[in-house]
């Protein structure tokens, strides 16, 4: 094959291919512009247009109907000033503007911006959205952020919540307010005042922001940080908010509160004070219930009663509050202690295991290994019940296995002691002045002389004992036929010295506030 007729096969092939690619380029299309949106404002309609070089020369006036349309937002008014360069308008008179069917915006003067799309809305301005409707007489709504702002006072009713305040805004998207200065919230069951809130109209939620007061009915809240639900009357408070009833007042770390079910709950060093009945309650977790008058305090739960100046501290795992009778003459309230209960006064100290409290009969009830000292005395007994009276003793009476206890302050080695089936004590003032022991009843006593000095013990067996004191100071003694001896001091019998069932419990002793926590039982 020839030279020349190799060179004439090749460019035929290349002309080959060149005519097989080529309709697979045209089959390309080319990229698709991007569709560029209308900006501009339309004027629909006017009844009449005229221009005034004099008055203003850059507007066409229009009059009468006027109806102009821009980016899905429909605006009427009564008369307007039209600006095509700047793409905007004064609208004067009935000034309505919608957006869909959700958004209406009424004034007696506004100013549009196409390119902002920002409304200027002045005087008699009412914004409505679903069923939000703000009142205000200078108000911006930004359509291109879908929030309205408004700067010179301003009231948002959310079905039955009322808002007021100096300055807000609303955003019709995210249905979010913010509220600044002077701000009150009102509605049929609460009323708020604060500085700054923010409301979720879709979730009918104020969020406090500051310092803020909330009353309903009785109840009134302080709290600069939290959330309350307008819709079912519920807040959860936090930063230390305090709760406040009829002399009772609630504060913890955070604060739960249920206006219609008349709930409260507070998280984290709570403290609940009575301050009709001076005492108070403190721990890590409470709640109470106004409707039925349960209270509940647990987690390093204290008790401090301060009604006799010298306050008394108790400690247990739990304190339960229960009310019988509520709202009638003859309500009355049980107060639980639950296990290892401590109490510490500077005159009487007490451990047990469990306590009641019953306001009716104003009586105190210890259960389960029960002690009480007072100064150098302890006293036992299966169970110990204490009656007050305008909340000072006025008599006890100890059941089973009683066991008193005097150690003498010359001789700590030596002890008074009476042990019987069943005690009693009265008291004056708050100071003993008679105590009865019945039943099997086991005496072992000093008698003293000078300075207080032990000189002989008296052991004697008897059914039945009566102690009188002045000033805490034996004054006489009285029993029926009895039989016992007595001891020089070097030829006492060990078990004459020491009654059957004989302990000193010193070392479980509260020895001071702080010690309530710690427990130690009587067995160990």
């Amino acid at each position: 094959m020839s030279k020349t007729k190799t060179i004439v096969i090749a460019l035929f092939a290349i002309l080959c291919l060149a005519t097989i690619a080529a309709p697979a380029r045209q089959r390309r299309r080319p990229a698709r512009k991007a569709r560029v949106q209308d900006t501009r404002v339309y004027l629909v309609h006017a009844d009449l247009l005229h221009f005034d070089q004099m008055k203003n020369p850059d507007a066409t006036i229009l009059n009468g109907k006027v109806h102009f349309t821009h980016r899905g937002a429909r605006l009427y008014c009564d008369s307007a000033y039209f600006y095509e360069a700047s793409n905007s308008f004064e609208a004067f008179g009935h000034v309505r503007m919608y957006q869909g069917d959700t958004l209406s915006l009424l004034s007696d003067y506004a100013y549009y911006d196409g390119n902002e799309q920002m409304a200027r809305a002045r005087y008699n301005v009412v914004l409505k959205h679903r069923k939000t409707t703000l009142y205000t007489d200078s108000l911006d709504f930004d359509r291109l952020y879908d929030n309205a702002y408004f700067f010179e006072g301003g009231k948002m009713i959310d079905g039955a919540t009322t808002l007021t305040s100096d300055w807000g805004e609303y955003n019709t998207k995210s249905k979010m307010s913010v509220f600044n200065y002077d701000v009150k919230m009102k509605s049929p069951k609460f009323y708020l005042t604060t500085d700054t809130l923010y409301y979720d109209t879709r979730l009918s939620m104020a969020h406090i922001v500051g310092p803020s007061d909330i009353t309903s009915g009785e109840s009134h809240i302080y709290s600069e940080q939290g959330y309350y639900d307008t819709k079912n009357d519920r807040a959860r408070l936090m930063n230390r908010s305090v709760l406040t009833n009829g002399g009772k007042m609630l504060v913890g770390d955070s604060v739960y509160y249920d206006s219609k079910e008349g709930v409260s709950q507070a998280f984290r060093h709570v403290v609940y004070v009575d301050s009709l009945n001076k005492n108070k309650l403190t721990g890590n977790y409470g709640e109470y219930y106004e409707n039925t008058g349960y209270a509940l305090c647990t987690d390093s739960a204290v008790a401090i009663d301060y009604s006799q100046g010298d306050s008394l501290f108790m400690h247990a795992d739990t304190f339960k509050v229960v009310t019988f009778n509520i709202e009638t003459d003859s309500v009355y309230r049980k107060i639980h202690a639950f296990r290892h209960v401590r109490a510490y006064r500077t005159d009487v100290q007490a451990v047990c295991d469990s306590l009641v409290y019953n306001s009716q009969d104003s009586c105190m009830t210890m259960y389960y290994d029960p002690i009480v000292w007072n100064d150098n005395q302890q006293l036992v007994g299966d169970r110990i019940e204490v009656f007050l009276r305008d909340s000072v003793i006025d008599r006890a009476h100890i059941i089973g296995n009683c066991f008193s206890i005097q150690q003498l302050r010359t001789d700590t080695t030596c002890y008074n002691q009476v042990s019987s089936k069943e005690m009693f004590a009265f008291f004056v003032d708050g100071n003993i002045h008679e105590a009865r022991a019945k039943d099997n009843v086991l005496i072992g006593y000093y008698f003293e002389e000078g300075d207080s000095i032990p000189i002989i013990y008296n052991y004697q067996e008897t059914t039945e004992l009566r102690m009188f004191l002045k000033d805490r100071k034996l004054q006489r003694v009285w029993t029926p036929k009895t039989s016992g001896t007595m001891y020089p001091l070097n030829q006492i019998p060990a078990d004459r010295k020491r009654l059957p069932g004989f302990m000193w419990y010193d070392g479980v002793r509260p020895l001071n506030r702080d010690d309530i926590f710690h427990w130690r039982s009587k067995h160990e």
